[in-house]
């Protein structure tokens, strides 16, 4: 994994869900549901079902900022369709093109 970012969508029974969102190191080679798999099962190990972690998604890339910071609100908001505005201090705005119907499939 090169980065991540895990992310709380609205949902309807618990109000939050957490989803992951990875950047894979270039030359790795894994399915997405093992990735998938091990991821939760690793949160499961290290934080406890509390946690509830259950999807991660495999991207190419995430949206950051100049100085590396990962959008975080932005990619929340996009995905609980709400109004956003991409800062302008993001380093490349194609990401959120690439990952606004990966975010928001409906």
């Amino acid at each position: 994994m090169a980065e991540c970012a895990v992310i709380g969508i609205a949902d309807t029974l618990k109000g939050q869900k957490a989803v992951g969102f990875v950047v894979l190191k270039a030359g790795v080679a894994i399915e997405a549901a093992d990735l998938e798999r091990e991821l939760v099962a690793l949160v499961r190990k290290e934080i406890g079902p509390v946690a509830d972690f259950k999807n991660a998604t495999i991207v190419d890339a995430l949206p950051k900022t100049r100085s590396g910071k990962i959008l975080r609100k932005t990619m929340r908001q996009i995905a609980d369709g709400d109004d956003y505005t991409v800062p302008s201090t993001i380093e490349d705005g194609s990401v959120v093109d690439y990952l606004r119907p990966i975010l928001r499939p409906n």
